[in-house]
């Protein structure tokens, strides 16, 4: 069961629908709530930065109201978050280090990572709707990630599995099981191979792992060779409330974790996404 979550802040809508998504899941399972504002020190007062002749004032001047601006939306986001869990407890936690650096060692002590699909964490940009850390939290992190899209969580519906039998299919619906995410809701097992047997059979594979937990899994084999269509197209069907994928090794699943292929699943996807790596 899990008992303890880190929360990524800031004020993009996001953030505000992992934090509210967040305080909901330490309410139902009574886990440990760590809200963490990152402000990015390295980046708003830029040491290696190049400075015209005459320029340091300038630049000190800059560098100052960076950091000032960053305390602020911190203490904002901070506030923000301690009013909406009410009753709930919540941790407040100021990283000083950038987004990458912070979140990869602050996640060391906590069961699950939960931020914002579009965050942008200190002084980073997500021009495409995509929190650029979330790549580095995938790749090099040891923690699942809850990732959560700029709509307000929904409260009903069921699971959404995406399973290929490899290890990184296996360890995501371990993991989503044993912390107890999906207590309660029922799941949808869905695999994709070109032969539908096989798909039948590894959906299968998954929904019994599910169910010797006492969840319900329902096990959906899909014949075809476009995994990534194939998902979004039931997570939107159903409509899913949650979305849990692994790091895949051994199937065309794979593609989902490599370059455009996982900012197109994480962008196409209206509900929040369970990966670990």
């Amino acid at each position: 069961m899990i008992r303890s979550i880190l929360l990524a802040l800031d004020d993009t809508k996001g953030a505000v629908a992992a934090r509210d998504l967040a305080i909901g899941l330490a309410r139902r399972t009574g886990a440990a709530l760590t809200a963490a504002a990152v402000l990015d020190v390295p980046h708003a007062r830029d040491a290696h930065e190049a400075v015209p002749p005459g320029g340091g004032a300038f630049k000190e001047r800059r560098d100052a109201a960076r950091a000032a601006r960053l305390e602020t939306e911190a203490d904002l986001a901070l506030a923000a978050c301690v009013g909406a869990a009410g009753e709930t407890p919540v941790t407040p936690l100021r990283l000083t280090e950038a987004p990458d650096a912070a979140l990869l060692l602050a996640g060391t002590s906590h069961d699950l990572i939960v931020i914002g699909r579009d965050s942008t964490l200190g002084l980073e940009t997500a021009p495409d709707g995509l929190a650029p850390v979330i790549g580095a939290l995938l790749q090099d992190g040891a923690r699942p990630l809850l990732v959560v899209p700029p709509a307000p969580p929904r409260v009903e519906g069921g699971v959404l599995v995406a399973y290929d039998g490899s290890v990184g299919a296996q360890r995501a619906l371990q993991l989503f099981t044993l912390l107890g995410l999906g207590e309660g809701m029922a799941a949808r097992v869905v695999s994709v191979d070109p032969a539908e047997p096989t798909a039948a059979l590894l959906a299968e594979q998954g929904a019994a792992y599910l169910r010797r937990h006492g969840m319900a899994a329902e096990a959906v084999g899909v014949a075809g060779s476009h995994p990534l269509d194939i998902l979004l197209a039931e997570a939107a069907a159903m409509p899913a409330r949650l979305l849990v994928m692994g790091a895949y090794d051994h199937s065309g699943l794979r593609l989902l974790f490599t370059g455009s292929a996982t900012e197109k699943l994480l962008l196409g996807a209206s509900c929040p996404v369970f990966v670990a790596h």
